[in-house]
């Protein structure tokens, strides 16, 4: 599998969608709460950010459902920098204390939705995948009980991701809820879901049917997403194009990508293969 595949809310953390600074509809994110994340949140320094997601978890001044949220961005922290343990006892803690009964149903939803998603995305990052499937399949119906598009995708996605011989079902019911969003926040969804399906596809030995995905993944980055995803997405393209032999195309892709970004390894990676030279990444 591709090194590539999954830079978008995968197991591993990775670059995440909703830490960018694109406006949310408030009525479907609580804006207020969705920005505070998005400040707190530096995936290039998970430590950093774990330190900030605590004191935001243990801070008496926010509301209860607030410090619930930030409690489950620290166990995704903890989790990324390999301490899963540490991390399901974060969970187990919100859950454990439960949400007062004060609180709206819905937004008791979405902290339910919260914790199973990443506890799900744990468990898949620590190869227990066949547990985390049931969990996140949870955590899509917690988020659409929370009226969460956003969450409902992000459960989707990773359970596309986990969930083996069924990823085209997931991916689909994904594109579902795409279909009926005019928020850029939630469509940028389509970048991660059509990337990895793609991936699914061509690892399946269907690059036909992926190279659609591929260009499907291009134009949601474009519209919606961000330079990085913009970029990786091409990237895949251009890799599929090598597989079905169209080395030209592929080629001239990988020089423009070079162009902007000459320091990517995966894309000197894929020169070296497509001049004969010899290749820096094994996929």
């Amino acid at each position: 599998m591709p090194a590539r595949r999954g830079l978008w809310r995968c197991n591993d953390g990775g670059v995440d969608d909703s830490t960018d600074q694109v406006p949310a509809e408030p009525s479907r994110h609580r804006g207020d709460e969705q920005q505070m994340i998005d400040r707190l949140w530096d995936f290039s320094d998970p430590a950093a950010s774990e330190e900030r997601f605590r004191e935001a978890a243990d801070d008496d001044t926010h509301p209860a459902h607030v410090r619930a949220v930030m409690a489950t961005q620290l166990a995704r922290a903890l989790g990324i920098q390999g301490r899963a343990g540490e991390a399901l006892e974060v969970l187990d803690s919100v859950v454990t204390r439960g949400i007062p009964s004060d609180e709206p149903e819905r937004d008791a939803a979405e902290v339910r939705a919260r914790v199973e998603i990443e506890r799900g995305r744990i468990l898949a990052a620590v190869d227990r995948r066949p547990e985390a499937v049931p969990v996140l399949t949870h955590g899509v119906r917690e988020a659409a009980l929370a009226g969460s598009p956003f969450l409902v995708l992000d459960a989707l996605h990773m359970l596309a991701l986990n969930d083996g011989g069924h990823e085209e079902e997931w991916a689909a019911e994904g594109f579902d809820v795409l279909a009926g969003s005019r928020d850029p926040r939630v469509l940028r969804w389509g970048v991660a879901l059509h990337n990895n399906l793609g991936w699914t596809m061509h690892d399946g030995e269907r690059a036909e049917a992926a190279l659609g995905q591929f260009e499907l993944a291009v134009e949601a980055a474009d519209r919606y997403g961000t330079a990085e995803q913009q970029h990786v997405t091409r990237w895949s393209v251009a890799r599929c194009l090598r597989t079905l032999g169209r080395t030209d195309e592929a080629l001239d892709l990988q020089r423009e990508l070079a162009r902007a970004r000459s320091d990517d390894p995966y894309v000197q990676a894929e020169l070296a293969a497509l001049t004969g030279a010899e290749p820096t990444i094994e996929e």
